[in-house]
């Protein structure tokens, strides 16, 4: 699962492309397409700030679910008050300096994603397994972002846009250099 900066929401892996990929949003089954210049993050990769270490997002996820009993958690579109005393009773000794009621929000409201999308399962097993499935039976691409090429350096392309060549003076003319005029 992907999270990608200024869109709302969790998006799925579909498909590579020159310049980016291709995303399913979980919330409206709408695909995006995604250049390289966005931020895109991995759930995996996320974890949460606590006085003594990092919780991986999992863990997070799989606690409320614990907590809910498999449903659904509080609405992320509860007070920031709400927010916070609900994230208190998930991760008692969370940083209350470094994760903000922003990242609480954004935490509850994936959870209530993934949950209404039926994943439910969040043990680590479990997840490096789905992850494995869908790359053999989906046979989806790796979660490389294709970055921007850059200009030639060599050179060869070097001499190219070095050699000036002449012009006719007549706008939108032909180009001719001193070869083609030799008649």
């Amino acid at each position: 699962m992907l999270s990608i900066a200024g869109k709302p929401g969790l998006y799925k892996l579909k498909t590579q492309t020159r310049s980016g990929f291709l995303a399913e949003s979980l919330l409206d089954k709408k695909t995006v397409n995604v250049s390289g210049r966005h931020n895109v993050s991995l759930l995996s990769e996320i974890a949460i700030y606590t006085l003594t270490e990092e919780i991986p997002l999992r863990e997070v996820f799989r606690r409320i679910s614990e907590k809910e009993k498999g449903g659904e958690a509080i609405d992320h579109k509860s007070t920031k008050d709400a927010l916070e005393e609900y994230f208190f009773e998930i991760l008692p000794d969370y940083d209350e300096d470094r994760v903000y009621a922003s990242d609480i929000k954004k935490v509850v409201q994936w959870y209530n994603i993934l949950i209404k999308n039926g994943m439910t399962d969040f043990s680590e097993s479990k997840v490096e397994e789905k992850v494995e499935e869908s790359e053999a039976g989906d046979k989806q691409p790796e979660t490389k972002v294709a970055k921007p090429k850059k200009a030639a350096t060599s050179k060869a392309a070097a001499s190219k846009t070095s050699t000036p060549k002449a012009s006719s003076t007549k706008k939108g003319g032909p180009t001719k250099n001193a070869a083609s005029r030799k008649t």
